[in-house]
């Protein structure tokens, strides 16, 4: 009993009004057909009154076609009527639910807006700026204070490389015998003599002319 008074929705309604244009529609191409039939029969009977001389019967079955075929005529307006009838029928179905779905997102729009605290937001955006610089700004602190610890290690390696490379290059006689010199502290006044000492200019002016410079 609950499902027989059951309120029809609105796609029920177009539903069973889009049955019944359906059923109207075949109905009026069966009369047509009917009515075609009627007519191909009354043109075949006026020849055949014309060809016994009979003028009186060739009038009147004459008349009888004219009608016909305004009816046959007046099927297609009708049919062309029924076929618009649906088609608006699916617009209009179509343009409710277009309505419903918008309706809908403008609930949940206004359920989201209620929700939503610009200032709020505003200010949340502000803080993760401030704490994003400060990280940022820590992790270059770091990453400074690592390179510094880094580059003093290696400063001893560096500099030593760095010798090597100009003893390799003024000779090897030199770079041996800055080797086996006495090493001595920076506080030691007397290492630029000792250096000078541990090597002549004797020699280098033959290291110099071994390499090619007067």
């Amino acid at each position: 009993m609950a499902g027989f008074f059951k309120k029809k929705t609105v796609d029920d309604v177009i539903k069973e009004q889009t049955k019944e244009l359906r059923g109207t529609q075949r109905q009026i191409t069966r009369d047509r057909s009917s009515l075609e039939k009627q007519e191909k029969q009354l043109e075949m009977e006026i020849k055949k009154m014309a060809k016994t001389g009979n003028k009186e019967a060739c009038t009147i079955l004459a008349k009888q076609l004219v009608q016909l075929r305004r009816q046959k005529n007046r099927s297609y307006a009708v049919g062309s009527k029924v076929t618009s009838m649906s088609s608006q029928t699916k617009l209009m179905n179509s343009q409710m639910k277009m309505a419903g779905a918008m309706a809908t997102t403008t609930k949940t729009m206004q359920a989201v807006n209620k929700k939503m605290d610009p200032q709020k937001m505003q200010q949340t955006m502000q803080n993760f700026q401030k704490e994003n610089m400060k990280m940022e700004m820590s992790e270059e602190l770091i990453n400074d204070t690592l390179d510094e610890i880094f580059d003093e290690s290696g400063d001893e390696e560096e500099s030593d490389s760095i010798v090597n490379q100009v003893l390799d290059e003024i000779g090897i006689e030199i770079s041996g015998k800055m080797v086996n010199a006495p090493s001595t502290s920076r506080n030691n006044p007397t290492s630029s003599a000792t250096k000078s000492d541990g090597i002549s200019d004797e020699d280098i002016e033959r290291q110099l002319k071994a390499l090619g410079v007067d």
